[in-house]
C-alpha cells in the first residue's frame, strides 16, 4: 500500500496562470458538489466526452494543485469537490480521469470521492481495491 500523499497548502508553489485555472475549477465544483448523483454523473459524461484519457502524471499534478491552492479542497471532508476541481482541471488541457465516488471495503464505513487512473486512486495513497466504486465517469468517447 502506498503512503498517503501529504500536501501543504501553498498556493505559492503553483505557477500564477495556473493558479486561476484552479480557482476557476474550484468554484464551478461547489454547485456541482451539491447536484444529486444522477445529475451529477450525466454531466461529468457529458463533459468527458471526447478527452482523452489522464495519464497518472497529470491526474497527480492536478490533484496537488486543487489541494495546495485551495483550502476549500484541501479538507479531509473535501472530497467530492477536490476530484470534482481536479477532473474539471484535467478537462482543461483536454484530458480526463476516472472519477469515482464509492465506499472503503474496510472498516470503518465511509463513502469517498476520488480520480483515478487505470484502476489505480491518484493521490489517496492507497490501493486500488481499497474503494468499492459506486459510480465512475471515464474519459468518454467520440460520437
Amino acid at each position: 500500500m502506498a503512503q498517503a500523499e501529504h500536501v501543504v497548502h501553498d498556493p505559492g508553489a503553483v505557477p500564477v496562470r495556473r493558479r486561476w485555472a484552479v480557482r476557476v475549477v474550484a468554484v464551478v465544483a461547489a454547485p456541482l458538489a451539491l447536484l444529486p448523483p444522477n445529475r451529477l454523473r450525466a454531466l461529468l459524461t457529458a463533459l468527458s466526452r471526447r478527452a482523452r484519457p489522464a495519464s497518472a502524471s497529470v491526474a497527480a499534478a492536478a490533484r496537488r494543485d486543487v489541494v495546495l491552492v485551495t483550502l476549500s479542497c484541501a479538507g479531509p471532508e473535501s472530497c467530492l469537490r477536490r476530484s470534482l476541481a481536479a477532473a474539471l482541471l484535467c478537462r482543461a488541457s483536454g484530458t480526463w480521469p476516472t472519477w469515482c465516488v464509492g465506499v472503503r471495503r474496510v472498516p470503518p464505513f465511509g463513502a469517498h470521492a476520488w480520480i483515478e487512473v487505470d484502476g489505480d486512486p491518484v493521490g489517496e495513497g492507497v490501493a486500488g481495491d481499497y474503494f468499492q466504486r459506486l459510480i465512475t465517469v471515464p474519459a468518454g468517447r467520440a460520437g
